[in-house]
């Protein structure tokens, strides 16, 4: 399932690797990797791949969940189709407060003690979804969990994500994505290691802009 979806967000270009050429982060880092799931919106074989990926992690790992939750804005639709397959109500959580109405932060049915998975689209050091999961228990949620379609496999995320009594499971991740490019030709066999020394740093939190 890793190299699968893997492969499938390099072919559609949602998670983009230049090793030789890197972009740089709203931190200043650069970073041989890019990565905008939000792509996958406009590519219904790949969104239904992953709504399928998500649903039978749900199953799996958290078999009670009753309502399925998005993060605002990008988990909302991959939560979406979700709660579908699920057959399960969906809700989502803002980023902060509506600044009118009745200032909600989080949309749609809020039942005290209903058993919520949280989606995300992605996850770097865990800190938005992390944020998303506490709003749903001040609403009155019993957060089982966060499913998310990709990670940098950082350990500051486990730390923040485990750190604060959440679990979390995701589709792919960087060190899957890697091999698959690789195994695809999309990057080079020479590139491989300064990928690894560019992950190990990250890691590390050694890297500077």
């Amino acid at each position: 399932m890793k190299r699968q979806i893997a492969r499938q967000l390099l072919n559609i270009g949602a998670v983009e690797l230049r090793p030789q050429n890197p972009f740089t982060w709203a931190s200043g880092v650069k970073s041989p990797i890019y990565c905008d799931n939000r792509l996958t919106m406009s590519y219904p074989a790949v969104r239904k791949e992953i709504a399928k990926g998500l649903a039978a992690m749900i199953r799996q790992q958290y078999p009670d969940c009753e309502v399925v939750a998005g993060t605002a804005t990008a988990g909302i639709p991959h939560a979406a189709w979700v709660s579908d397959l699920l057959e399960l109500p969906m809700i989502y959580a803002r980023s902060k407060p509506k600044d009118h109405g009745q200032g909600n932060l989080i949309e749609g049915k809020v039942e005290t003690g209903k058993k919520v998975v949280v989606v995300e689209d992605l996850i770097s050091k865990g800190g938005s979804v992390l944020k998303a999961a506490r709003a749903l228990q001040d609403a009155g949620f019993e957060v089982l969990g966060i499913a998310a379609i990709f990670t940098y496999d950082l350990p500051q995320s486990v730390e923040t994500i485990e750190g604060a009594g959440f679990s979390f499971h995701t589709l792919t991740d960087f060190p899957a994505l890697v091999e698959e490019a690789a195994s695809m030709n999309a990057i080079s066999q020479d590139d491989l290691p300064m990928l690894a020394d560019w992950h190990r740093n990250l890691k590390a939190g050694t890297l500077t802009s």
